[in-house]
Protein backbone atom coordinates (compact mmCIF):
# COMPACT_ATOMS: atom_id res chain seq x y z
CA UNK A 1 0.00 0.00 0.00
CA UNK A 2 3.09 2.44 0.90
CA UNK A 3 4.60 1.56 -2.55
CA UNK A 4 1.31 2.62 -4.74
CA UNK A 5 0.52 5.35 -2.31
CA UNK A 6 4.05 6.73 -3.30
CA UNK A 7 4.07 6.11 -6.60
CA UNK A 8 0.64 7.86 -7.06
CA UNK A 9 2.24 11.09 -5.31
CA UNK A 10 5.48 10.78 -7.50
CA UNK A 11 2.97 11.07 -10.31
CA UNK A 12 1.14 13.96 -8.84
CA UNK A 13 3.78 15.78 -8.47
CA UNK A 14 5.02 15.47 -12.06
CA UNK A 15 1.93 16.73 -13.16
CA UNK A 16 2.42 19.93 -10.92
CA UNK A 17 5.65 20.57 -12.09
CA UNK A 18 4.42 20.77 -15.87
CA UNK A 19 1.41 22.39 -14.73
CA UNK A 20 3.74 25.05 -13.14
CA UNK A 21 5.87 25.25 -15.66
CA UNK A 22 3.62 25.59 -18.56
CA UNK A 23 0.01 26.58 -18.18
CA UNK A 24 0.76 30.05 -16.87
CA UNK A 25 3.19 30.92 -20.15
CA UNK A 26 0.09 29.47 -22.47
CA UNK A 27 -2.49 31.50 -20.45
CA UNK A 28 -0.51 34.19 -20.87
CA UNK A 29 -0.15 33.66 -25.08
CA UNK A 30 -3.44 32.70 -25.08
CA UNK A 31 -5.10 35.91 -22.69
CA UNK A 32 -2.28 38.18 -25.64
CA UNK A 33 -4.31 36.84 -28.55
CA UNK A 34 -7.46 36.74 -27.52
CA UNK A 35 -7.00 40.75 -26.49
CA UNK A 36 -5.48 41.14 -30.03
CA UNK A 37 -8.75 39.28 -31.49
CA UNK A 38 -11.38 41.13 -29.28
CA UNK A 39 -10.35 44.70 -29.10
CA UNK A 40 -12.34 45.15 -32.16
CA UNK A 41 -15.55 45.43 -30.23
CA UNK A 42 -14.32 48.13 -27.68
CA UNK A 43 -13.09 50.47 -30.35
CA UNK A 44 -16.57 50.18 -32.62
CA UNK A 45 -18.21 52.45 -30.28
CA UNK A 46 -15.81 55.35 -32.03
CA UNK A 47 -13.91 53.60 -34.63
CA UNK A 48 -17.57 52.64 -36.67
CA UNK A 49 -18.14 56.68 -36.04
CA UNK A 50 -14.65 57.48 -37.29
CA UNK A 51 -14.33 55.35 -40.35
CA UNK A 52 -18.30 55.77 -41.41
CA UNK A 53 -18.77 52.02 -41.13
CA UNK A 54 -22.57 50.38 -40.22
CA UNK A 55 -23.31 48.25 -37.54
CA UNK A 56 -23.92 45.00 -40.65
CA UNK A 57 -19.81 45.74 -42.39
CA UNK A 58 -18.27 46.10 -38.54
CA UNK A 59 -19.91 42.32 -38.05
CA UNK A 60 -18.93 41.26 -41.04
CA UNK A 61 -15.04 42.26 -40.14
CA UNK A 62 -15.35 41.42 -36.76
CA UNK A 63 -16.39 37.63 -38.07
CA UNK A 64 -13.73 37.65 -41.33
CA UNK A 65 -11.11 37.02 -38.97
CA UNK A 66 -12.36 33.42 -38.98
CA UNK A 67 -12.29 33.71 -42.73
CA UNK A 68 -8.72 33.85 -43.13
CA UNK A 69 -8.36 31.69 -39.87
CA UNK A 70 -10.46 28.77 -41.56
CA UNK A 71 -8.39 28.54 -44.75
CA UNK A 72 -4.90 28.45 -43.18
CA UNK A 73 -5.88 26.44 -39.63
CA UNK A 74 -5.35 22.69 -40.91
CA UNK A 75 -1.96 23.32 -42.55
CA UNK A 76 -0.55 25.71 -39.60
CA UNK A 77 -1.25 22.87 -36.97
CA UNK A 78 0.07 20.42 -38.91
CA UNK A 79 3.31 21.95 -39.08
CA UNK A 80 3.74 23.04 -36.11
CA UNK A 81 3.01 18.91 -35.10
CA UNK A 82 5.94 18.75 -37.71
CA UNK A 83 8.41 21.21 -36.57
CA UNK A 84 7.58 21.75 -33.09
CA UNK A 85 5.58 24.59 -31.32
CA UNK A 86 8.38 26.46 -30.07
CA UNK A 87 9.55 28.05 -33.44
CA UNK A 88 5.76 27.68 -34.74
CA UNK A 89 3.82 29.60 -31.88
CA UNK A 90 6.49 32.34 -32.17
CA UNK A 91 5.72 32.67 -35.89
CA UNK A 92 2.56 33.27 -35.15
CA UNK A 93 2.65 35.70 -32.56
CA UNK A 94 5.13 37.96 -34.01
CA UNK A 95 2.70 37.92 -37.22
CA UNK A 96 -0.22 38.26 -35.53
CA UNK A 97 1.22 41.08 -33.61
CA UNK A 98 2.26 43.05 -36.66
CA UNK A 99 -1.10 42.92 -38.32
CA UNK A 100 -2.81 43.70 -35.18
CA UNK A 101 -1.14 46.73 -34.65
CA UNK A 102 -1.43 47.56 -38.45
CA UNK A 103 -5.23 47.82 -37.76
CA UNK A 104 -4.96 51.27 -36.23
CA UNK A 105 -3.80 52.24 -39.47
CA UNK A 106 -7.59 51.39 -41.66
CA UNK A 107 -9.54 53.63 -43.48
CA UNK A 108 -12.52 52.55 -44.46
CA UNK A 109 -14.72 49.64 -45.14
CA UNK A 110 -11.84 47.35 -47.07
CA UNK A 111 -8.83 48.11 -45.50
CA UNK A 112 -10.57 47.14 -42.26
CA UNK A 113 -12.17 43.62 -43.54
CA UNK A 114 -8.75 43.57 -45.34
CA UNK A 115 -6.48 43.30 -42.02
CA UNK A 116 -9.13 41.51 -40.22
CA UNK A 117 -8.67 38.60 -42.14
CA UNK A 118 -4.98 38.90 -42.56
CA UNK A 119 -5.00 38.40 -38.46
CA UNK A 120 -6.84 35.05 -39.05
CA UNK A 121 -4.36 33.83 -41.51
CA UNK A 122 -1.34 35.52 -38.77
CA UNK A 123 -3.44 33.86 -36.07
CA UNK A 124 -4.71 30.61 -37.92
CA UNK A 125 -3.10 27.39 -35.84
CA UNK A 126 -2.43 28.97 -32.32
CA UNK A 127 -5.50 27.61 -30.53
CA UNK A 128 -5.30 24.26 -31.85
CA UNK A 129 -1.84 24.02 -31.81
CA UNK A 130 -2.06 24.55 -27.87
CA UNK A 131 -4.52 22.18 -27.38
CA UNK A 132 -2.42 19.60 -28.97
CA UNK A 133 0.56 20.39 -27.03
CA UNK A 134 -1.63 20.28 -23.94
CA UNK A 135 -1.62 16.14 -25.25
CA UNK A 136 1.53 16.48 -25.66
CA UNK A 137 2.61 16.82 -21.83
CA UNK A 138 -0.97 15.49 -19.76
CA UNK A 139 -2.71 12.45 -19.45
CA UNK A 140 -6.36 12.60 -20.36
CA UNK A 141 -7.55 11.74 -16.92
CA UNK A 142 -5.50 15.71 -16.36
CA UNK A 143 -6.81 17.54 -19.87
CA UNK A 144 -10.33 19.15 -18.69
CA UNK A 145 -8.62 20.88 -15.76
CA UNK A 146 -5.62 21.79 -17.94
CA UNK A 147 -8.07 23.16 -21.06
CA UNK A 148 -9.91 24.85 -17.90
CA UNK A 149 -6.56 26.62 -16.67
CA UNK A 150 -5.54 27.48 -20.60
CA UNK A 151 -9.19 28.67 -21.94
CA UNK A 152 -9.28 30.52 -18.34
CA UNK A 153 -6.96 33.20 -20.71
CA UNK A 154 -10.03 34.32 -22.54
CA UNK A 155 -12.45 35.39 -19.55
CA UNK A 156 -9.91 37.03 -18.07
CA UNK A 157 -8.82 39.07 -21.11
CA UNK A 158 -12.52 40.73 -20.49
CA UNK A 159 -11.82 40.74 -16.85
CA UNK A 160 -8.09 43.18 -17.53
CA UNK A 161 -9.07 43.73 -21.27
CA UNK A 162 -12.26 45.74 -20.97
CA UNK A 163 -10.63 48.72 -18.06
CA UNK A 164 -7.56 48.56 -20.08
CA UNK A 165 -9.51 49.25 -23.43
CA UNK A 166 -11.43 51.29 -22.05
CA UNK A 167 -8.52 53.58 -20.71
CA UNK A 168 -6.70 53.42 -23.64
CA UNK A 169 -9.63 54.90 -25.67
CA UNK A 170 -9.27 57.69 -23.58
CA UNK A 171 -5.90 58.57 -25.24
CA UNK A 172 -8.63 60.50 -28.05
CA UNK A 173 -6.05 63.11 -30.19
CA UNK A 174 -2.93 62.30 -27.76
CA UNK A 175 0.10 62.38 -31.06
CA UNK A 176 -3.30 63.34 -33.66
CA UNK A 177 -4.45 59.70 -33.32
CA UNK A 178 -7.90 58.39 -31.91
CA UNK A 179 -8.14 56.83 -28.96
CA UNK A 180 -8.94 53.30 -30.93
CA UNK A 181 -5.65 53.33 -32.80
CA UNK A 182 -3.48 53.52 -29.92
CA UNK A 183 -5.47 51.07 -28.38
CA UNK A 184 -4.53 48.46 -31.57
CA UNK A 185 -0.97 49.51 -31.81
CA UNK A 186 -0.61 49.45 -27.71
CA UNK A 187 -2.35 46.03 -27.39
CA UNK A 188 -0.18 44.99 -30.63
CA UNK A 189 3.29 45.28 -28.35
CA UNK A 190 3.11 42.11 -26.50
CA UNK A 191 2.52 40.15 -28.95
CA UNK A 192 5.45 41.05 -30.51
CA UNK A 193 7.65 40.70 -27.63
CA UNK A 194 6.42 37.58 -26.24
CA UNK A 195 6.65 35.91 -29.26
CA UNK A 196 10.55 36.46 -29.07
CA UNK A 197 10.92 34.91 -25.58
CA UNK A 198 8.54 31.53 -27.14
CA UNK A 199 11.15 29.74 -28.61
CA UNK A 200 13.82 30.33 -25.35
CA UNK A 201 10.85 28.96 -22.56
CA UNK A 202 8.62 26.36 -24.39
CA UNK A 203 9.80 22.91 -24.72
CA UNK A 204 8.56 20.74 -27.48
CA UNK A 205 8.55 17.38 -26.01
CA UNK A 206 8.58 15.87 -22.33
CA UNK A 207 11.92 13.83 -23.39
CA UNK A 208 13.38 17.91 -24.35
CA UNK A 209 12.67 19.13 -20.70
CA UNK A 210 15.86 19.74 -18.92
CA UNK A 211 13.69 20.91 -15.83
CA UNK A 212 12.40 17.29 -15.49
CA UNK A 213 13.94 14.34 -13.68
CA UNK A 214 15.23 11.29 -15.93
CA UNK A 215 12.72 9.16 -14.05
CA UNK A 216 9.85 11.83 -13.90
CA UNK A 217 10.42 11.96 -18.25
CA UNK A 218 10.30 8.50 -18.53
CA UNK A 219 6.60 7.97 -16.56
CA UNK A 220 5.55 10.59 -18.71
CA UNK A 221 6.36 9.25 -21.86
CA UNK A 222 5.49 5.50 -20.99
CA UNK A 223 2.30 6.95 -19.53
CA UNK A 224 1.11 8.90 -22.67
CA UNK A 225 2.46 6.10 -25.29
CA UNK A 226 0.43 3.77 -23.53
CA UNK A 227 -2.66 6.09 -24.40
CA UNK A 228 -1.81 6.63 -27.35
CA UNK A 229 -1.74 2.38 -28.39
CA UNK A 230 -5.40 2.30 -27.40
CA UNK A 231 -6.20 4.94 -29.91
CA UNK A 232 -6.93 4.01 -33.53
CA UNK A 233 -4.17 5.02 -35.53
CA UNK A 234 -5.94 6.45 -38.50
CA UNK A 235 -4.98 8.31 -41.41
CA UNK A 236 -4.46 11.70 -41.74
CA UNK A 237 -7.42 12.09 -44.73
CA UNK A 238 -9.55 9.35 -43.19
CA UNK A 239 -9.52 11.04 -39.76
CA UNK A 240 -10.24 14.85 -41.35
CA UNK A 241 -13.79 13.33 -42.41
CA UNK A 242 -14.87 10.83 -39.39
CA UNK A 243 -18.25 11.77 -39.23
CA UNK A 244 -17.89 12.20 -35.34
CA UNK A 245 -15.17 14.47 -35.98
CA UNK A 246 -17.70 16.48 -38.43
CA UNK A 247 -20.38 16.39 -35.47
CA UNK A 248 -17.94 17.96 -33.25
CA UNK A 249 -17.06 20.65 -35.45
CA UNK A 250 -20.70 21.25 -35.32
CA UNK A 251 -20.78 21.20 -32.03
CA UNK A 252 -18.06 24.05 -31.32
CA UNK A 253 -19.41 25.74 -34.61
CA UNK A 254 -22.72 26.52 -31.74
CA UNK A 255 -20.50 27.14 -29.04
CA UNK A 256 -18.17 30.24 -31.22
CA UNK A 257 -21.40 31.37 -32.34
CA UNK A 258 -21.80 32.45 -28.75
CA UNK A 259 -18.07 32.86 -27.63
CA UNK A 260 -17.65 35.72 -30.32
CA UNK A 261 -21.46 37.37 -30.08
CA UNK A 262 -20.44 37.51 -26.68
CA UNK A 263 -16.96 39.01 -26.90
CA UNK A 264 -17.68 41.73 -30.29
CA UNK A 265 -21.51 42.68 -29.22
CA UNK A 266 -21.86 42.33 -25.40
CA UNK A 267 -19.98 45.96 -24.76
CA UNK A 268 -22.34 47.42 -27.59
CA UNK A 269 -25.62 45.70 -25.61
CA UNK A 270 -24.69 47.11 -22.70
CA UNK A 271 -24.59 50.49 -23.94
CA UNK A 272 -27.90 50.20 -25.76
CA UNK A 273 -29.20 49.34 -22.13
CA UNK A 274 -27.96 52.88 -21.21
CA UNK A 275 -23.69 51.61 -19.20
CA UNK A 276 -22.34 54.60 -19.82
CA UNK A 277 -18.70 54.75 -21.07
CA UNK A 278 -17.28 55.11 -17.54
CA UNK A 279 -19.72 52.26 -16.25
CA UNK A 280 -18.17 49.91 -19.60
CA UNK A 281 -14.75 49.40 -17.95
CA UNK A 282 -16.17 47.77 -15.21
CA UNK A 283 -19.42 46.35 -15.78
CA UNK A 284 -18.25 44.67 -18.69
CA UNK A 285 -15.88 42.80 -16.72
CA UNK A 286 -18.37 40.68 -14.39
CA UNK A 287 -19.43 38.39 -17.17
CA UNK A 288 -15.72 36.97 -17.61
CA UNK A 289 -15.12 36.91 -13.95
CA UNK A 290 -18.38 34.84 -13.50
CA UNK A 291 -17.12 32.64 -15.85
CA UNK A 292 -13.52 32.01 -14.86
CA UNK A 293 -14.70 31.45 -11.41
CA UNK A 294 -16.50 28.48 -12.35
CA UNK A 295 -15.09 26.86 -15.24
CA UNK A 296 -12.57 25.26 -13.30
CA UNK A 297 -14.93 23.77 -10.85
CA UNK A 298 -16.50 22.24 -14.03
CA UNK A 299 -13.79 20.87 -15.86
CA UNK A 300 -12.29 19.62 -12.08
CA UNK A 301 -16.09 17.42 -11.94
CA UNK A 302 -15.55 16.51 -15.01
CA UNK A 303 -11.95 15.07 -14.81
CA UNK A 304 -13.16 13.27 -11.46
CA UNK A 305 -16.28 11.48 -13.17
CA UNK A 306 -14.34 10.72 -16.34
CA UNK A 307 -17.73 12.19 -18.24
CA UNK A 308 -16.97 15.34 -21.15
CA UNK A 309 -20.85 15.10 -23.54
CA UNK A 310 -23.20 15.91 -20.70
CA UNK A 311 -20.67 18.37 -18.92
CA UNK A 312 -20.72 20.08 -22.34
CA UNK A 313 -24.07 20.14 -23.25
CA UNK A 314 -25.27 21.11 -19.95
CA UNK A 315 -22.69 23.78 -19.77
CA UNK A 316 -24.26 25.13 -23.99
CA UNK A 317 -28.01 25.25 -22.61
CA UNK A 318 -26.95 27.42 -19.85
CA UNK A 319 -25.38 29.55 -22.87
CA UNK A 320 -28.82 29.36 -24.32
CA UNK A 321 -30.63 30.66 -21.64
CA UNK A 322 -28.18 33.37 -21.35
CA UNK A 323 -28.73 34.85 -24.49
CA UNK A 324 -32.52 34.18 -24.49
CA UNK A 325 -32.82 36.46 -21.33
CA UNK A 326 -30.62 39.15 -22.87
CA UNK A 327 -32.27 39.11 -26.10
CA UNK A 328 -35.54 39.49 -23.80
CA UNK A 329 -34.26 42.95 -22.37
CA UNK A 330 -32.54 44.54 -25.55
CA UNK A 331 -36.58 44.46 -27.06
CA UNK A 332 -37.52 47.62 -26.93
CA UNK A 333 -41.32 47.07 -25.60
CA UNK A 334 -40.25 45.15 -22.87
CA UNK A 335 -37.79 46.88 -21.48
CA UNK A 336 -39.98 49.83 -21.33
CA UNK A 337 -42.18 47.89 -18.87
CA UNK A 338 -39.04 48.48 -16.26
CA UNK A 339 -36.49 50.33 -15.34
CA UNK A 340 -33.17 51.51 -16.36
CA UNK A 341 -30.94 50.00 -13.66
CA UNK A 342 -33.28 46.65 -13.60
CA UNK A 343 -33.01 46.32 -17.73
CA UNK A 344 -28.90 47.05 -16.86
CA UNK A 345 -29.65 44.10 -14.21
CA UNK A 346 -30.91 41.65 -16.39
CA UNK A 347 -28.57 41.88 -19.45
CA UNK A 348 -25.61 41.79 -17.46
CA UNK A 349 -26.90 38.59 -15.75
CA UNK A 350 -27.62 37.20 -19.00
CA UNK A 351 -24.10 37.72 -20.43
CA UNK A 352 -22.50 36.26 -17.21
CA UNK A 353 -24.50 33.05 -17.97
CA UNK A 354 -23.52 32.90 -20.97
CA UNK A 355 -19.83 33.02 -20.56
CA UNK A 356 -19.97 30.74 -17.17
CA UNK A 357 -21.72 28.60 -20.37
CA UNK A 358 -19.12 28.92 -22.82
CA UNK A 359 -16.20 29.05 -20.75
CA UNK A 360 -17.14 25.73 -18.96
CA UNK A 361 -18.64 23.94 -22.31
CA UNK A 362 -14.67 24.92 -23.58
CA UNK A 363 -13.10 23.17 -20.92
CA UNK A 364 -15.14 19.97 -21.54
CA UNK A 365 -15.40 20.16 -24.93
CA UNK A 366 -11.81 20.33 -25.96
CA UNK A 367 -10.90 16.90 -24.25
CA UNK A 368 -13.29 14.91 -26.79
CA UNK A 369 -11.25 15.02 -30.42
CA UNK A 370 -8.24 14.06 -28.43
CA UNK A 371 -9.99 10.94 -26.92
CA UNK A 372 -10.82 9.79 -30.42
CA UNK A 373 -7.78 10.60 -32.04
CA UNK A 374 -3.26 10.62 -31.80
CA UNK A 375 -0.31 11.50 -33.54
CA UNK A 376 -0.52 13.38 -37.06
CA UNK A 377 -4.64 12.40 -36.96
CA UNK A 378 -4.98 14.27 -33.80
CA UNK A 379 -3.26 17.28 -35.11
CA UNK A 380 -5.53 17.21 -37.93
CA UNK A 381 -8.37 16.29 -36.47
CA UNK A 382 -8.40 19.19 -34.11
CA UNK A 383 -7.75 21.83 -36.49
CA UNK A 384 -10.42 20.48 -38.41
CA UNK A 385 -12.90 20.66 -35.12
CA UNK A 386 -11.56 24.63 -34.19
CA UNK A 387 -11.35 25.79 -38.12
CA UNK A 388 -14.76 24.35 -39.09
CA UNK A 389 -15.79 25.31 -35.57
CA UNK A 390 -14.69 29.07 -35.82
CA UNK A 391 -16.75 29.71 -38.55
CA UNK A 392 -19.03 30.74 -35.64
CA UNK A 393 -16.60 33.67 -35.45
CA UNK A 394 -17.48 34.77 -38.49
CA UNK A 395 -21.57 33.39 -38.75
CA UNK A 396 -22.42 35.41 -34.96
CA UNK A 397 -21.00 38.72 -35.32
CA UNK A 398 -22.53 38.93 -38.80
CA UNK A 399 -25.97 37.48 -38.12
CA UNK A 400 -26.02 40.07 -35.10
CA UNK A 401 -24.93 42.71 -36.67
CA UNK A 402 -26.75 42.63 -40.06
CA UNK A 403 -30.06 42.13 -37.43
CA UNK A 404 -29.66 45.10 -35.70
CA UNK A 405 -29.72 47.23 -38.96
CA UNK A 406 -33.43 45.54 -39.44
CA UNK A 407 -36.65 46.26 -37.04
CA UNK A 408 -35.44 43.55 -35.48
CA UNK A 409 -32.64 45.08 -33.65
CA UNK A 410 -30.40 43.29 -30.97
CA UNK A 411 -33.20 40.93 -30.19
CA UNK A 412 -33.09 39.01 -33.52
CA UNK A 413 -29.28 38.39 -33.31
CA UNK A 414 -28.83 37.40 -29.71
CA UNK A 415 -31.79 34.99 -30.29
CA UNK A 416 -30.49 33.49 -33.11
CA UNK A 417 -27.65 32.63 -31.64
CA UNK A 418 -29.34 31.10 -28.19
CA UNK A 419 -31.14 28.72 -30.28
CA UNK A 420 -27.91 27.84 -32.30
CA UNK A 421 -26.34 27.33 -28.57
CA UNK A 422 -29.09 25.07 -27.80
CA UNK A 423 -28.85 23.16 -31.00
CA UNK A 424 -24.92 22.82 -29.85
CA UNK A 425 -25.67 20.77 -27.01
CA UNK A 426 -27.99 18.49 -29.10
CA UNK A 427 -25.28 17.71 -31.25
CA UNK A 428 -22.58 17.29 -28.56
CA UNK A 429 -25.01 14.60 -27.24
CA UNK A 430 -25.23 12.85 -30.25
CA UNK A 431 -21.76 13.13 -30.65
CA UNK A 432 -21.52 10.17 -27.74
CA UNK A 433 -23.33 7.77 -29.77
CA UNK A 434 -20.75 8.57 -32.98
CA UNK A 435 -17.40 8.21 -30.81
CA UNK A 436 -17.23 3.92 -31.18
CA UNK A 437 -17.41 4.54 -34.97
CA UNK A 438 -13.82 5.15 -34.66
CA UNK A 439 -12.64 2.25 -33.88
CA UNK A 440 -14.73 0.51 -36.62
Amino acid sequence: MTSIQDATDYQHATIRRITWRLIPFMMLLYFIAFIDRQNVGFAATTMNVNLGISEAVFGFGAGAFFLGYFLFEVPSNLLLHRFGARLWIARIMITWGLISGATAFVVGARSYIAVRILLGVAEAGFFPGMILYLTYWFPAATRARMTALFVAAIPISGIIGAPVSGYLLDMNQVGGLHGWQWMFLLEAVPALLIGLIVPFYLTDRPKHARWLRPEQIDWLEKTLEGESRQKPHLPLLRALVLPSILALSSVYFCMMVGLYGLSFFMPKVLHEVGTTADEMKWVAALPPACGALLMFFWGQHSDRTGEREWHTAAALFLGALGFSLAALVANKTIAAQFAPVVNQSLTVLGFILVAIGIYSGMATFWPLPSMRLSGTAAAGGIAVVNSIGNLGGFVGPSTIGALKDTRFGYTGGLLVTGVLMALGAVLVVVTKSRASEVGS
